[in-house]
């Protein structure tokens, strides 16, 4: 006689399926995968932004003393006595205006003015440039630091203190991030 049970006989090892685990083990790795791609596209994103920042807290025009400053102020519009007007309200804020008169150069200035310098006043016309907005550069060939401002036919007024401050602010903010 022999005893017949209900009982299904004991698997092998070989019979057995990691299955589960496997499946398991794939999706945490998939999981881990996506986190580690969005550490380094954060880390990459964040990267470019600080040098963002700090290339243009290298562009930012320095803080300078405007009574170091030189400028002779060029008027090449038609309308008389503005280059005086704009030379006076310069003087006001310190500048040292050593010319004033009309733009001997002959060159067709367009927009707000044009801010003409040597290597030497590079930095300075960077400066002056936060006077007067939107006025364009023309690099030339002097040797000296002085700066042209040449007023164009869009000249409506300089620069506020508080703007040229605020302005100045942000240099100082973009070169904390770096």
């Amino acid at each position: 006689m022999s005893e017949t049970s209900d009982r299904r006989p004991p698997r092998t090892k070989r019979d057995r399926r990691p299955m589960i685990p496997v499946i398991l083990l794939l999706v945490l790795a998939l999981a881990a995968l996506g986190v580690w791609w969005n550490v380094f596209r954060d880390a990459e994103a964040m990267a470019q932004d600080t040098a963002a920042a700090c290339s243009t807290a290298a562009e930012a025009p320095p803080s300078l003393d405007p009574t170091t400053v030189e400028l002779r102020v060029l008027n090449a519009t038609d309308t008389a006595g503005l280059a005086q007007t704009v030379a006076t309200t310069l003087q006001s804020r310190g500048f040292v205006v050593t010319e004033i008169a009309n733009d001997p150069t002959g060159r067709e200035v367009t927009g707000v003015g044009e801010l003409r310098f040597g290597a030497r006043g590079a930095s300075t016309a960077n400066y002056v440039g936060l006077y007067l907005p939107g006025a364009t550069d023309y690099p030339d060939t002097r040797t000296t630091a002085v700066v042209d401002v040449v007023i164009g036919p869009e000249y409506a007024d300089l620069a506020t203190q508080d703007q040229v401050a605020a302005a100045l602010g942000a240099e100082v903010s973009a070169s904390a991030a770096c």
